[in-house]
């Protein structure tokens, strides 16, 4: 019997190292003052920034989920990667948290590496849109876990915050504004939905036009990051509320307290188009709680900071708070 070698098995070596050479450029554009090192270490390295008196160390990670499907079929793969890093950051800001570095895991079933050199590429996008650091990752090749062409994407931020500013539910009162960021598209939930909406149940293709260009463009947007806007207007936000998976009825109570009701104008909404097509065929709580219907993320701020906050972002308002049980009114 001759001998086999783990190429042999499915796992090329040579592949791997070509990759990390592929990526050099992209992950170095990421570093930031505090990078301690480069690419190649057992570990990622990252001074702490100074000027806090409490420093907290936050972290959040995330996936892409079943977009990744979407992408995979189409061969567009350079924008799923600013999807993961949006998903992890974006949380980080809601606990006040600025992101200073992130990590990646890729898992495939036969490395590709320019495939994988594509997502890194919009990794490392989502890194520079959130002035966050790539410091490190993990590429592991699985025959026999994935097909060839199947991967999945996992992601990890760390953050810093003032412990004094964590906790912005006590910064909640009544008569408080809500403004809504608008989001960018889908962004990273609801794509069985999706999937199923439009491929299986309408038998449409990534092709198919949909308001101008190919459905595919519209489901692969990524998803829009919040980073720089809190960044500029961290003075007037009392609290923020990420819109993921679940919708405004079911994110927003996050960071509220007790006794306190978020009363939402759903005409002040402005609805994506995706969602007004996806609205004809499925139901509008079902719609509400699975999608963020065209908000991205919604900001708690007095009512005489609405002024500056909306002459500096491009948010607007849609509700207020009010004393009630804890939850969400859409009216």
């Amino acid at each position: 019997m001759s001998n086999i070698s783990y190429k042999d098995a499915g796992v090329d070596i040579d592949a791997g190292n070509e990759f990390v050479e592929a990526i050099k450029s992209d992950v170095k554009s990421t570093f930031d003052k505090n990078v301690i090192g480069g690419i190649g270490s057992f570990a990622g390295a990252y001074a702490l920034p100074t000027g806090y008196k409490e420093p907290v160390i936050l972290s959040a990670t995330d996936g892409v989920g079943t977009k990744l499907r979407i992408a995979i079929e189409s061969g567009k793969l350079d924008t799923v990667g600013i999807d993961l890093v949006a998903m992890c950051v974006n949380d980080l800001i809601c606990n006040n948290g600025t992101p200073m570095f992130f990590l990646d895991y890729y898992a495939t079933g036969k490395l590709l590496p320019q495939n994988a050199k594509d997502v890194v590429a919009g990794i490392a996008e989502g890194c520079r849109r959130s002035e966050c650091a790539l410091v490190g990752g993990e590429t592991a090749e699985m025959p026999g876990m994935y097909s060839d062409d199947d991967f999945d994407l996992a992601g990890f931020a760390v953050g810093i915050a003032e412990r004094s500013e964590m906790d912005t539910v006590a910064n909640v009162k009544e008569g408080q504004i809500l403004i809504a960021m608008p989001s960018s598209g889908v962004h990273s939930n609801g794509y069985s939905l999706v999937r199923k909406l439009f491929f299986d149940k309408l038998g449409m293709g990534l092709e198919t036009e949909f308001e101008g260009k190919p459905l595919v463009d519209t489901l692969l947007e990524p998803t829009r990051i919040y980073v720089k806007e809190y960044k500029a207007n961290k003075q007037y936000v009392k609290a923020l509320a990420h819109i993921t998976g679940g919708g405004i009825v079911e994110n927003l109570p996050r960071v509220l307290p007790d006794g306190m009701r978020a009363i939402v104008n759903k005409d002040s909404i402005k609805v994506l188009p995706i969602f007004e097509f996806m609205s004809q065929y499925v139901d509008e709580e079902e719609m509400y709680r699975a999608f963020n219907m065209g908000v991205g993320m919604v900001w708690v701020v007095e009512p005489e900071d609405v002024e500056a906050v909306l002459a500096n972002t491009d948010g607007y308002v849609i509700g207020a708070l009010a004393k009630g049980e804890k939850g969400v009114d859409l009216v």
